[in-house]
C-alpha cells in the first residue's frame, strides 16, 4: 500500500498529524471517515497521484495522529478545529491554497474548511454526507438505527469508550460488513489495522469526543451560518451510495445533492453503485469522478 508515498508527522496547533505524500502536481488533501484512517484511501490515492500531489492526513484522534485533551465543550474536537489543523498542515506543506475531499467524517472536516476558510479551498468533494445540523434536523428512528455511532458515541463517557476499545474488531465488522460494502472488500489487515485504533484508549475517547462535537458543537457553528447566510464559494461535487440511505431518506428535499446547493453556490453530484464505503469499493470510479472535478475537465 501507498508505494511511492513519503509519510511524515506534521506538527499542527496542540497536535501532530500523520500524512502519506505523493505527486508532483496541483495539491489535494484526502480524509477519511470513521472507522477509518487515511489507509481507506489506499487504492484512489495512488491513481490522483498520477496528476496531484496527493496528501493523505489522518484527523486529530484517528489513525497515527495526536489525541490532544478534549474540554466540557468539546471545542477541541469540532469540525472547525480539525478543519484548522487542515490548513495549518497544507501550509506547512507549503499549499496555502489546495482543494480537499472528504468521506463521512472527513467530509465534515472538509465543508467547514471551505465555509470557515473560503480563500483557502479551491474545491472540494464531499462522499457521502450531508451537513452535521441538517442530519440531526431529520434524525428520526431510521436515522437511530441505521447510523448508531452518531447517538452511541455521543454518549457521556466512559460507556462508548468502553465499547470501543472492548468490542473493536466487532465495530469494525458491523460498520463494515452492514453499510453496503462488497464482499472482499476489506482484507484482514486492513480490517486489523482500522481496529487497533479504536482498541487505544487515547484514540478511543478522541473518536468519542469528536461524536460529542458533532452532537453539539459542531450544530451550533453550522446554525450560526445558515443564520448569517453564510456559503460554501467554491465548486462542490457531492457523491454517495445508491445503495445507502441518502439515496432515500432525504427525496423530499431534491436529495442530498438538494440539501448542499442550500450550502454552496456551485453544487453537482451523483450516486455510485456502491455502499458506504464505495472509495474502498469502487476506487477507480471514485478516483475518475474526483480527478474530473479537480483538473476541471
Amino acid at each position: 500500500m501507498f508505494d511511492g508515498f513519503d509519510s511524515a508527522e506534521i506538527s499542527t496547533n496542540d497536535t501532530s498529524i500523520f500524512v502519506r505524500r505523493s505527486g508532483s502536481g496541483p495539491p489535494l488533501l484526502l480524509l477519511h471517515g470513521f472507522p477509518q484512517t487515511h489507509l481507506m484511501w489506499r487504492d484512489v490515492a495512488p491513481v490522483l497521484a498520477r496528476h496531484f500531489t496527493v496528501i493523505c492526513a489522518d484527523l486529530r484522534g484517528y489513525g497515527r495522529s495526536g489525541c490532544p485533551a478534549s474540554a466540557l465543550d468539546h471545542a477541541p474536537y469540532s469540525k472547525r478545529t480539525m478543519a484548522h489543523d487542515m490548513i495549518s498542515l497544507m501550509e506547512t506543506l507549503g499549499f496555502p491554497r489546495f482543494s480537499v475531499a472528504g468521506h463521512d467524517r472527513g467530509g465534515r472536516v472538509a465543508y467547514r474548511m471551505a465555509l470557515d476558510h473560503p480563500d483557502r479551498v479551491t474545491k472540494t468533494a464531499l462522499l457521502d454526507v450531508i451537513p452535521t445540523s441538517e442530519a440531526w434536523d431529520r434524525a428520526d428512528a431510521d436515522f437511530t438505527l441505521g447510523f448508531w455511532p452518531w447517538s452511541l458515541l455521543a454518549q457521556a463517557e466512559p460507556l462508548p469508550e468502553c465499547i470501543l476499545t472492548t468490542a473493536a474488531e466487532a465495530i469494525i465488522d458491523n460498520a463494515l460488513d452492514n453499510w453496503g460494502s462488497a464482499s472482499g472488500t476489506f482484507p484482514s489487515d486492513i480490517r486489523s489495522a482500522y481496529a487497533d485504533v479504536l482498541r487505544d484508549p487515547d484514540h478511543a475517547h478522541a473518536i468519542c469526543e469528536e461524536y460529542r462535537a458533532a452532537a453539539a458543537i459542531d450544530r451550533d457553528h453550522d446554525e450560526a451560518d445558515r443564520m448569517a447566510g453564510r456559503r460554501i464559494i467554491c465548486p462542490v461535487l457531492v457523491l454517495w451510495s445508491g445503495k445507502g440511505p441518502l439515496s432515500s431518506w432525504y427525496e423530499d428535499d431534491g436529495g442530498p445533492v438538494g440539501i448542499w446547493r442550500k450550502w454552496a453556490t456551485a453544487v453537482q453530484g451523483e450516486a455510485l453503485a456502491g455502499g458506504h464505503f464505495f472509495p474502498e469499493e469502487l476506487p477507480d470510479q471514485t478516483a475518475g469522478l474526483l480527478s474530473r472535478l479537480f483538473t476541471g475537465a
